[in-house]
């Protein structure tokens, strides 16, 4: 849940507040949830619905804090290159790699959490993978 809200929003303070808000509400609602098994991407379809709702409130923030990290390891620089490339994405990319590749979400899930059609995910991932290509070979 904190990595879908964290890759909508870029910092970890309003990630928080998204995850705690998905939490609370699909705590209310648990009872209009028909399928058990569907419990993990409907939890992720209010943690977007939640991140979403914080974006629309704050508006394009940055926060220069989330720049000013120490210089990690070097599995951990694999990681945090990784993740900084990633965060870079388009939001509306971003959002489908996180879902699929960090979550292991079907395209199915992923558009049923988003409210977009499959092809619509599919083609926003392809074009993703390839804006990753590009921006890793200039690293």
């Amino acid at each position: 849940m904190f990595r879908a809200a964290r890759s909508l929003l870029l910092c970890d303070a309003d990630a928080e507040d998204a995850v705690s808000k998905a939490v609370l509400s699909a705590w209310k609602n648990v009872d209009s949830l028909r399928e058990p098994e569907k419990l993990r991407p409907w939890l992720i379809k209010i943690t977007v619905n939640s991140a979403y709702e914080i974006l629309r409130k704050n508006g394009r923030i940055t926060y220069l804090e989330e720049y000013d990290k120490d210089i990690p390891t070097s599995d951990e620089h694999r990681y945090d290159d990784l993740w900084e490339t990633v965060s870079a994405l388009p939001e509306d990319r971003r959002a489908v790699v996180t879902l699929y590749y960090y979550e292991g979400m079907t395209l199915k899930e992923i558009s049923d959490i988003l409210g977009l059609p499959e092809g619509t995910v599919k083609s926003r991932l392809g074009r993703a993978r390839e804006q990753l290509r590009q921006m890793l070979k200039e690293d």
